[in-house]
């Protein structure tokens, strides 16, 4: 009996051992579509490689084909007081990130200070503080030469840092937060432009059901203290929705209907992704 069970255990193990590995090498984590990752060499050298997230910077590069953008109606406010849970700071910072891209794309170079303040709260309380407040002071410099290309490169570089940070603290599930935070900033402000003014050529630069495939498989693969979660299980199942509807079948065009309805559930992604933990 003894040397049964000493051989059920062996064997088990060895079951097992492919299994480890596989996580530790990231595989069956979901595919970044290919247009959303920045330059190869620069996320190796920041040592993030399988634990890379989609760059907001990339997420953002559609807005500039939906000009102009709606400034006024989807402006938000950060909350005056900080979220005491790592995975609210997260995907908050990553809406923040994204509001800096919002408002360079604008042009609005005089929020660039409050703009910079908030990162510096939030990197400090993810404990990124030092990285972040480098590239805060760069913020504040390039707006003040109005070099708009220098604020997107700081923007993105801040990214990459505070996962870089979390990386090296095991934490890298929240560097995948930041990101998906960033794309659903990114796609409420692209669904509310083209839900003024529609076409289909701006509609089908909103409908990617691969990034809306990726996010749900994103989430479903975070740790359960955060998957299982009420407000994460909703979004996964709305991404999934959002997934199925951003399919347009062969021979057939976005409708403004349908852009009408991607909005909504834009917004109520927003309302989720944005409730704290209590």
């Amino acid at each position: 009996m003894k040397f049964s069970r000493t051989c059920l255990l062996a064997a088990t193990a060895a079951l097992l051992l492919p299994l480890a590995a596989q996580e530790e090498k990231g595989e069956g984590r979901a595919e970044i579509p290919k247009d959303l990752v920045d330059d190869a060499h620069v996320r190796e050298e920041l040592a993030v490689n399988e634990f890379t997230a989609p760059s907001i910077s990339k997420l953002f590069d559609t807005l500039q084909f939906l000009m102009p953008l709606p400034i006024a109606e989807v402006e938000r406010k950060m909350p005056a007081r900080m979220a005491q849970d790592r995975a609210d700071l997260s995907i908050e910072l990553g809406f923040l990130i994204a509001d800096g891209f919002l408002v360079v794309q604008a042009e609005q170079l005089d929020k660039i200070e409050e703009l910079a303040k908030d990162l510096t709260r939030y990197g400090k309380a993810l404990g990124a503080g030092d990285r972040v407040n480098r590239h805060a002071a760069s913020l504040l410099d390039s707006a003040k030469n109005k070099d708009v290309t220098q604020l997107k490169k700081e923007l993105t570089a801040t990214q990459h840092d505070v996962e870089a940070e979390l990386v090296s603290l095991k934490d890298a599930d929240l560097a995948h937060l930041i990101s998906l935070g960033g794309w659903i900033r990114a796609l409420e402000v692209s669904t509310v432009a083209v839900d003024k003014q529609f076409s289909t050529e701006r509609a089908r630069k909103v409908l990617r059901e691969d990034i809306a495939d990726y996010y749900t498989e994103s989430v479903a693969g975070l740790e359960p203290r955060i998957s299982e979660r009420p407000n994460y299980l909703a979004m996964r199942d709305l991404l999934a929705g959002l997934r199925t509807e951003m399919v347009v079948e062969d021979g057939k065009e976005p409708t403004p209907e349908l852009m009408a309805e991607i909005r909504k559930q834009a917004a109520k992604l927003v309302e989720l992704a944005l409730q704290r933990q209590k």
